[in-house]
């Protein structure tokens, strides 16, 4: 639109495209919410009085009208569907804006994959901006299947919709000055950059900060948030499926700091998207633990636009988009209409768009070597065995040791203990590598569960109560080109494919969240008393969060960044 376009509609001296009357404003500029009307025309708000003359009048009742919501940090592939997919599911929620650091289909493909994230978003009512992933490999501790180097990076900045540097994971590498972290930092300088760095603090953090990242999503008590908030870093309070912690950070929140702080799911399921939402699910808890409703908004529109430098986006006023989100009300955040640039896109929860044209499935990621059975054997060449230890509901992991069953030399999993095997099978390269390890914490009495999604290098985790069918489960993950399996008694009993980069599906995410249920629910018939069994199994080979971490290289000490051994 022509500015002076522009300046005629605002000032009523034409028609307008819509006018919405008879809305309380959710104004996340003025932070309080009041009678307006809203102009808009040629997708722009352009005033929020009365009087306009428009094309179309929309007369809401008195209910609520909020911008569009903002996902300040999010992982698209850990809804396990497509980009299109997604949006159908989130849209009809109120997001109409997602920025995503794309570093898991990275790991296994590269720019490729980074690319494949980039189109598919093309033509959907959803802006999808990208972070560009920081850290393929994540660490030097594993095999990914790519390596993505500076100048491998740069040329993508000239998208639109790059707008900066992905989670900084490697933290040590930016603190000790490694050349190929600062190379990075230094391609986007004057860019927004993501950190993550869980439990640092002090000088190291100064550091950390000094280098370049100036947000965290990894603040798990409100002691470090606000040591990170003192020191000029935006905060991400995050409520994924794997890692809740907006409850645990809330108490941090005051008027002082609240605009620096932002809402994110980071990895959210698909059944979890389907059942409880997406960043309107967080309002709900938010304005439930006692965030005024306006504070709650402001932390999912105007905060993330200001942080990502998203102009005209995360307000209604003139000028701003009119990404807009009807509400019942400012409690249980109930959505009933969503405009996408001044068009309706969602209408009583049903999207009113297809997830775009079909993107053709990459070729199979797969190159798996020498695998068996066998592979999983443990020589017992100790007493006492590093064990694994999960923590429902965290992506951190506790480090303990356990004397464990021995036969013929063989180190044995101990289910009646609560000890598992636990295995990572590289998939990229046909290595042959195979980390072998033990966990406690599933309750698995039986069987196996084994996934192709694995953060953040995505090799095959499987996690077992036996050898054979945890070959098994594997051996099923392999044929179908990616995706997850539950195994016993030798036999598969449930699966899913993943056939895009072994990360997502081509179906429908009702379909997709359905079968999820369905190899949780086998899971617990196995014994496992997790709610979600492979959202904890991704984390499992992830050796950026502390405290002990598998790859297919070996048992990972995060503390130390080093691969220790399995027996003391």
């Amino acid at each position: 639109m022509r500015l002076q376009d522009k300046i005629e509609l605002a000032r009523g001296g034409r028609e307008v495209d819509l006018l919405v009357t008879n809305c309380r404003l959710v104004n996340v500029l003025s932070g309080d919410v009041h009678p307006a009307s809203v102009a808009v025309a040629g997708g722009i708000v352009v005033g929020l009085d009365d009087g306009y003359r428009a094309r179309e009048v929309l007369d809401l009742g008195g209910r609520f009208l909020a911008p569009g919501l903002i996902d300040a940090h999010v992982h698209l592939e850990s809804s396990m569907v497509s980009v299109g997919q997604f949006a159908r599911a989130v849209v009809p929620r109120g997001t109409t804006c997602v920025v995503t650091d794309c570093h898991e289909i990275a790991n296994v493909m590269g720019v490729d994959g980074i690319r494949y994230i980039i189109d598919s978003a093309a033509s959907l009512p959803l802006d999808v901006f990208v972070m560009l992933p920081s850290c393929v490999p994540a660490t030097h501790l594993e095999t990914s299947g790519a390596v993505l180097e500076a100048a491998d990076l740069e040329p993508l900045l000239l998208e639109p919709s790059v707008i900066g540097l992905g989670e900084l994971m490697n933290f040590p590498g930016a603190v000790s000055g490694d050349p190929g972290v600062l190379a990075k930092l230094e391609m986007a300088w004057g860019r927004p950059v993501d950190g993550h760095a869980p439990g640092l603090r002090g000088k190291d953090l100064s550091a950390y900060i000094a280098a370049g990242p100036d947000s965290d999503h990894e603040c798990v008590d409100p002691e470090e948030a606000r040591e990170k908030l003192s020191k000029g870093m935006y905060v991400f309070m995050r409520e994924g499926t794997g890692a809740r912690n907006l409850l645990d950070l809330i108490p941090v929140l005051d008027p002082q700091n609240s605009s620096r702080c932002c809402l994110c799911v980071d990895d959210r399921h698909p059944y979890d998207l389907l059942e409880h939402g997406h960043i309107d699910s967080m309002l709900r808890e938010a304005v439930g633990a006692g965030v005024s409703p306006v504070a709650a908004v402001q932390m999912a529109t105007i905060n993330a636009a200001r942080r990502f430098g998203l102009a005209g986006r995360g307000a209604l006023a003139p000028g701003y988009r009119a990404d807009m989100a009807v509400l019942e009300d400012l409690e249980g955040f109930e959505v009933s209409l969503v405009f996408k640039d001044g068009v309706v896109v969602a209408d009583g929860g049903q999207p009113g768009f297809e997830s775009g044209p079909a993107m053709p499935v990459p070729e199979s990621t797969f190159r798996v070597a020498g695998f068996g059975a066998g592979r999983l054997r443990v020589e017992a060449t100790g007493t006492r065995a590093r064990v694994i230890e999960v923590m429902p509901g965290q992506i951190v992991t506790g480090a303990g040791e356990a004397v464990l069953p021995v036969s013929r030399g063989e180190a044995l999993a101990d289910p009646s203990a609560d000890i598992l095997k636990i295995a990572v099978v590289e998939r990229h390269l046909g290595t042959g590598n195979v980390g072998v390890g033990f966990v406690k914490g599933f309750g698995l009495r039986e069987g196996a569960l084994a996934s192709s999604v694995a953060h953040d290098s995505h090799n095959i985790v499987v996690v077992g109560a036996s050898d054979g069918d945890m070959a098994a489960a594997v051996k099923q993950v392999i044929e179908m080109d990616g995706g997850q399996a539950v195994a016993a008694g030798g036999e598969i009993s449930f699966s899913l494919a993943l056939p895009i980069a072994g990360l997502m599906s081509t179906g429908p995410l009702d379909r997709v969240a359905a079968a999820v249920r369905d190899m949780n629910g086998a899971a617990a018939d196995l014994g496992c008393r997790l709610d979600d069994p492979f959202m904890t199994m991704s984390f499992l080979a992830l050796p950026v969060i502390p405290e002990l971490k598998l790859t297919d290289r070996g048992l990972v000490d995060v503390k130390r960044f080093d691969l220790v051994p399995l027996f003391d």
